[in-house]
């Protein structure tokens, strides 16, 4: 497990990987710019009083809170951009690792599907981690194992989706379930990073096909 989260954190700086992750953080940052710009000017001409002070007040308050809620759509965001490109990653790993033996591409639609669901186990993991932050004490451990369940599960479905139909993905998942909630640890520690959490689509892509691999390996079952 941990020389598969090694060779799949050296290789989310390999070229495909770094184009993906570029390209992701390019999008990302315009969409939130234009979000940004939008709300702003939004907010700008209807928070308006007698009081020229207050005024400014509302509008430093408003600035700061749509930076504080732009910094938390960042890694969301970059998940579902990401998410488009996650399978065509799960490709290259597969060549990396066993170039005679690669899975086949997911449809379309399902990849589409699978991008949003990412996207939105990141909002719910981070909406989770917010409420967490009320309830010193538990928020740490609460923290991660939500977040080894939710990821570990999700990333190794789109890795095992590629061999197998979902019946056998979920059979597979179930009877390894403790090792994949270890495995979702290693991605849970990403995300308590900041900025490093950027990288938690293309890191754990890599880490779960390989885990897959093992898994799947003679005698595994």
């Amino acid at each position: 497990m941990i020389s598969d989260a090694i060779a799949a954190f050296d290789q989310i700086f390999s070229p495909p990987f770094r184009k993906v992750l570029l390209r992701s953080l390019a999008l990302t940052l315009a969409l939130l710019a234009l979000v940004w710009f939008g709300l702003n000017r939004l907010a700008a001409a209807y928070a308006t009083t007698p009081w020229p002070w207050l005024d400014t007040v509302l509008a430093i308050v408003a600035a700061v809170g749509l930076v504080v809620g732009l910094v938390f759509l960042v890694a969301p965001v970059s998940a579902l951009v990401a998410g488009f490109h996650l399978d065509e990653l799960a490709e290259t790993v597969e060549r990396v690792i066993a170039p005679d033996h690669v899975g086949q591409a997911l449809p379309g639609g399902q990849a589409s599907w699978l991008a949003v669901k990412f996207a939105a186990v990141s909002v719910l993991v981070n909406l989770f981690a917010l409420a967490l932050l009320l309830l010193p004490g538990i928020n740490i451990l609460a923290f991660f194992g939500a977040n080894a369940y939710l990821l570990g599960r999700e990333y190794f479905e789109l890795a095992a989706l590629r061999y197998r139909p979902i019946d056998e993905v979920r059979a597979l998942r179930g009877a390894h379930r403790v090792y994949l909630f270890v495995c979702g640890l290693l991605i849970a520690a990403l995300v308590a990073i900041p900025v490093l959490n950027l990288l938690t689509p293309l890191f754990a892509t890599a880490f779960m096909v390989r885990i897959h691999r093992r898994l799947s390996a003679p005698g595994r079952g």
